[in-house]
């Protein structure tokens, strides 16, 4: 018999535990809760007007926000706090960028990155997480683009994938945000028209690569597409994802601003309307009463949320959180800085000037204001506190304690007779950022429930309660800073004349670090020697540059995405944009069809050994949907190193316009110097796939395999 004493949920999960089906565990819970006890599980847990005055006031980084608890039958619900660069909640290991990471183009090392801060989240109180960014690279000017991995559906699937694995061993993942959310400073107007087989061959494919490795949940975007907001979008939440891909979890909306319509949302299928008890608290209990909205999908969409977590009932469990140690422990410090190390892409390296010499160095110039300051990126949703961050300057002073280390923001002139000479420039979450602006949001205020609603607002009596809303509209945290999309890929003009009065000094010991979250235009780039783009690196980002610069480790990153020589050869980008088209072609494709050189292509990066293909075998499935390539790499230099070996499909004979070239697998490879290793690399030929009314083709044309090192690379061809 089971005990007495264990709660409803509890004996549900265990039967599911034991093999019970958990939907239909979910649906017996549902039949036994009050209607006020569905809705309850279709929103957030905190009243609106309490709930954002705390997270306006810093509340956001603080704890977690709870939703879709039923205590009377003790489900737990879940308590959200955000984590692409590691837990937002407390002072936790801040790790690169999401884009950092994509440069990797590791797998194994996301998964484990995953695993770091899922332990440190559910360690801080929380339970479930939107760290899981998967959004497309369309454009570098994006605000958030540090928060994605990358322009390639491919590539940004099997990161997201390894980020959801790792997270999941701890907490509840969401993949974020569902779909074509790829602007900032427009993205609660901007309307995004997609055609049918742009939206399933590029904008889906990484998601449901997500879908597919058993993401607990879905976050809704706030944009448009084709005319309905995402937040409501029944073609993107019920028929895409759960009909047609049969995903099994629950959908949330964005943050306070993510649904229009309260009923039209539930029955779109959008589960939980997040962190507050806002809209849906206000007009859902009148919809079920006049008829307006059926209570049976109300269970539909509760079910979703409580068959999920059974599912994950593990994971619900205080019980089995790790300890506080975790947060911010020796072990993920050094995995922050073995991340950063294996993101540093190295863009050019003439002499060659790097590694450097230690014991070379008497005298060494740091130039540059973002040398000698934390800056870890957006300042917004994805924010992170560690205890401390080693800047460059302080990682290049510890690594050389002999040697004598200066620095100023902008005179070059230290830099004459300097054995070496670094100089810091870039971005900060004052350039490029997550975006609320207080004159957009203004009209969007009637989302807002009364102040003295009796369920969402202010607790009553309340001696400083205001007769009306805040004069301003709440929306962000007073911690965010302007972020937005960048108006230009340039440099600062102050920034790009630091780099040549630096050349000036003698270019052959110049060697540029590159702050940022996606790509710029460097007209200078061979104006120097050497060239490292170490994005924003987190917290031991310090340590990890000056272990790359003095060849204690090789720089491991590969571009996620075409360095463009002019702006103007990419595709169009309007920040302000009302409506946007997003067709097939984008970054490295669209460059390639464009018969445009990019400054360096996508998957480009140089490393400190010389390490070439040697071999590949390529098999083909009959169906022609998968494959495998075995490839063998062998280090011709003297030192250990690593590469990423990367193949594209083309379909020369195609009947359709595609992409030129399509990365279809990928996998970084390691080996000793003089040493030869081998690497199955799976290949996802399915990605050639046409969607064309409503049914998915796989034409016969010709198919050539190219194995190579970047996109422009063909070190084997392989006709199939």
């Amino acid at each position: 018999m089971e005990p007495t004493d264990q709660t409803d949920f509890a004996a549900a999960a265990a039967r599911v535990a034991a093999g019970a089906d958990h939907h239909h565990e979910a649906a017996a819970l549902v039949a036994a809760m009050t209607l006020d006890e569905k809705l309850g599980c279709l929103d957030g847990d905190t009243p609106f007007w309490p709930g954002i005055v705390d997270m306006t006031s810093g509340g956001y980084y603080q704890h977690p926000w709870p939703a879709a608890a039923v205590a009377r039958l003790g489900i737990p619900g879940i308590r959200f706090a955000d984590g692409p660069r590691g837990c937002v909640v407390g002072s936790a290991t801040c790790f690169p960028v999401s884009m950092a990471r994509g440069a990797s183009f590791d797998p194994d090392l996301e998964r484990r990155i995953g695993a770091a801060i899922g332990a440190e989240l559910r360690a801080s109180g929380a339970t479930f997480t939107g760290a899981v960014c998967v959004n497309l690279l369309r454009h570098p000017a994006w605000g958030r683009a540090q928060e994605t991995y990358g322009e390639d559906p491919h590539h940004v699937g099997e990161m997201g994938a390894a980020l959801t694995e790792g997270l999941q061993r701890h907490v509840l993942a969401c993949m974020k945000h569902f779909a074509l959310n790829s602007m900032e400073n427009a993205r609660f107007t901007v309307d995004v028209e997609v055609g049918e087989r742009a939206l399933h061959a590029v904008y889906l494919p990484h998601f449901r690569r997500l879908a597919d490795a058993g993401v607990a949940s879905t976050m809704s975007a706030y944009n448009s597409v084709n005319g309905t907001w995402c937040g409501e979008h029944q073609a993107l939440l019920t028929e895409i994802l759960r009909e047609e891909w049969g995903w099994d979890g629950f959908v949330v909306s964005d943050f306070v601003f993510g649904l229009r319509d309260a009923v039209a949302s539930v029955e779109a299928g959008l589960d939980i309307e997040m962190p507050f008890r806002q809209q849906r608290a206000v007009a859902l209990p009148d919809a079920v009463a006049s008829g307006r909205l059926d209570e049976t999908t109300v269970d539909r969409r509760v079910t979703a949320v409580v068959a999920t977590q059974l599912r994950f009932a593990h994971l619900l469990d205080d019980a089995g959180a790790p300890p506080a140690e975790v947060i911010a422990s020796d072990a993920h410090r050094a995995l922050a800085r073995e991340a950063a190390v294996e993101s540093f892409v190295l863009l050019r390296n003439e002499g060659p000037l790097l590694p450097a010499d230690p014991d070379q160095l008497r005298r060494v110039a740091v130039l540059g204001r973002l040398a000698a300051v934390a800056n870890l990126g957006d300042g917004g949703s994805s924010a992170v506190h560690p205890p401390h961050v080693v800047t460059p300057l302080e990682g290049i002073r510890a690594a050389l304690p002999e040697a004598e280390v200066v620095h100023h923001d902008t005179d070059a002139a230290i830099a004459v007779g300097a054995d070496l000479v670094v100089v810091v420039v870039g971005t900060t979450k004052d350039d490029e950022g997550e975006y609320v602006d207080q004159a957009g949001t203004a009209a969007l205020a009637h989302l807002f429930p009364p102040t003295d609603h009796p369920e969402v607002g202010f607790p009553t009596p309340r001696p400083d309660a205001p007769e009306a809303p805040p004069a301003e509209t709440p929306g962000a945290p007073a911690e965010f800073a302007p972020g937005g999309d960048r108006a230009s890929l340039h440099l600062s003009s102050a920034d790009e004349a630091l780099v040549r009065a630096a050349a000036a000094t003698g270019a052959e010991r110049v060697v540029v670090a590159v702050m940022g979250g996606s790509a710029f235009v460097l007209p200078w780039l061979h104006e120097v020697a050497a060239t490292l783009m170490i994005w924003y690196p987190g917290m031991e980002g310090g340590h990890a540059l000056a272990d790359v610069l003095l060849g204690r480790a090789e720089p491991g990153g590969r571009l996620p995405f075409a360095l463009p020589a002019h702006q103007a050869d990419l595709v169009p980008f309007d920040r302000d944009a009302v409506t946007a088209t997003y067709g097939l072609l984008h970054g490295q494709w669209h460059l390639d069809a464009s018969g445009v050189t990019p400054a360096r292509p996508f998957g480009f990066g140089l490393g400190y050994t010389d390490m070439a293909i040697t071999a590949a075998h390529i098999d083909v499935a009959p169906d022609r949907g998968s494959g495998t390539a075995a490839v063998e790499v062998t280090n011709c230099g003297s030192r250990p190193g690593s590469t990423v070996v990367q193949v594209y499909a083309e379909m020369p004979g195609s009947a359709h316009a595609r992409p030129p070239r399509r990365l279809v697998g990928f996998a970084k490879v390691r080996a000793d110097a003089g040493a030869t290793t081998h690497a199955d690399v799976p290949l996802r030929l399915d990605l050639l796939d046409l969607r064309l009314d409503g049914v998915w083709e796989r034409e016969r044309a010709h198919l050539r395999l190219v194995v190579g090192r970047h996109a422009h690379d063909q070190e084997i061809v392989v006709e199939t």
